[in-house]
């Protein structure tokens, strides 16, 4: 059983009139925020809003640059190079970061979105490029990932604080990575399952893919999607759930 663990969830997600989840309620349980900068989903005022719910609660403020895709949310792989990704990343979390200081606070850590996230797990130049542009606008932020990626390997040859991420609320495939939205078993909205499956990964460190064999995930942290039917719900029953077996809830970054 692990002492601690960190709890993440992707926020911020609004963009105009079109609101995303409950933010208020969200940041109010989880311990890191992974706030997107605009590309995939969010605007200047959600982002400010965001920074400040963060300083609120003390909840660990990181940035989550996606594609440029606000109409596929991101969730699109896009034939951008290197560079591009580079580039576009420093332009998000800039804007972030920028914001956060009129909060009273700044960025701690970087996550991938999407797509791009899934990208970085096997593509080494993309991976180095995003590391590589993290460590050049501030080398103390951490980076948060899939565990055994190019992501992480980059991190470590960069020599950032890499943080090994898993998901209480999305099922598995056998290889390692999420099991394809819309696929039974795909999205757990569950509390009770939601909540079983964070303690199995704090008490053994893996989980049961969709296949049934066993993988290995190590996580820091366990991350809840905003977005989720329920989310707040699963939230509150994840939380409940490790504090019932005593293990302690804080940011990793």
């Amino acid at each position: 059983m692990r002492a601690s663990i960190d709890l993440n969830s992707d926020l911020g997600e609004s963009f105009g009139a079109w609101r995303v989840g409950d933010d208020e309620a969200m940041f109010g349980l989880v311990t890191s925020a992974n706030v997107a900068c605009g590309f995939h989903a969010g605007d200047p005022l959600t982002m400010l809003e965001s920074a400040r719910r963060a300083a609120r609660h003390d909840v660990a403020l990181g940035a989550h640059p996606g594609y440029r895709d606000l109409v596929g949310f991101g969730r699109r792989a896009l034939d951008v190079s290197p560079g591009e990704i580079a580039a576009e990343l420093v332009a998000q979390l800039g804007a972030l970061d920028g914001l956060a200081r009129l909060a009273g606070t700044r960025v701690r850590y970087v996550k991938a979105h999407g797509a791009l996230y899934h990208r970085l797990v096997a593509d080494r130049a993309a991976a180095h490029a995003f590391v590589e542009a993290v460590a050049a606008f501030d080398a103390s932020l951490a980076v948060l990932g899939r565990r055994a990626s190019e992501i992480e390997a980059a991190a470590d040859a960069t020599g950032l604080v890499f943080a090994r991420e898993a998901f209480v609320d999305r099922g598995y495939a056998a290889d390692g990575s999420l099991s394809p939205r819309g696929e039974p078993g795909a999205i757990v909205d569950d509390p009770a399952a939601a909540a079983d499956r964070a303690l199995e990964l704090v008490e053994t460190g893996g989980l049961t893919a969709d296949d049934g064999s066993r993988l290995e995930l190590a996580p820091d942290s366990l991350c809840l999607h905003g977005d989720t039917p329920g989310a707040v719900a699963i939230a509150r029953a994840v939380r409940a759930a490790l504090d019932r077996a005593g293990v302690a809830v804080e940011a990793f970054a």
